[in-house]
């Protein structure tokens, strides 16, 4: 997320939507604000599609939907939007939206230099309001490491850092897979 518009008027979430339908990059709205989201790197692009193939190949038949980085996730009781970089829903109040969900029980987002700390700190204490969501991974694009935080049933979140040789576990949607499966064939290298 990059910061603000300067002197960008506040939106109310239908404002937002015929605003950003108009404009050729996406934009989160976050306290009546509007911020343009970045690009993403080739290995970024690559780490997001191996997830939603995986996820919606699990999922067939399930009645679980998995969704890209163009569906908007709204934060519980608020009028923010996000675009994580995947999504799963399996909520039935999510199937009457047609521009966002709201009760994803699994979020991954791929990190990036510029959005890593957003995605650690305030991007995840927003989506820690949802009462449905149970995992949230955070997914390396230059190292094998996965970093999930999983709420546990006492409601606590719990942070399970993998790596290579690793197994990951995502009990929000019943899948367990090696860590090497979403790897391989991308060249890890640092960004520039």
């Amino acid at each position: 997320m990059i910061a603000a518009k300067d002197n960008a008027p506040h939106l109310t979430p239908e404002e937002y939507f015929t605003w950003e339908e108009q404009q050729l990059e996406k934009h989160e709205l976050i306290d009546g604000q509007v911020y343009a989201m970045s690009g993403g790197s080739k290995n970024h692009s690559l780490l997001a599609a191996k997830f939603i193939t995986l996820f919606t190949s699990h999922l067939e038949g399930s009645g679980c939907d998995t969704a890209t980085s163009d569906l908007r996730v709204n934060i519980v009781g608020t009028n923010n939007y996000t675009y994580p970089d995947v999504s799963v829903t399996c909520d039935d109040h999510d199937k009457t939206t047609t521009q966002y969900i709201t009760y994803p029980c699994l979020i991954v987002e791929v990190l990036s230099k510029t959005t890593e700390a957003y995605d650690r700190g305030g991007k995840f204490r927003m989506y820690q309001n949802n009462p449905i969501l149970k995992d949230y991974l955070l997914v390396s694009s230059t190292a094998i490491e996965i970093d999930l935080y999983h709420k546990n049933d006492a409601g606590q979140w719990m942070i399970i850092n993998y790596g290579e040789g690793d197994t990951i576990e995502l009990k929000s949607i019943n899948l367990s897979f090696p860590i090497e499966q979403v790897y391989r064939g991308l060249n890890l290298t640092p960004e520039s």
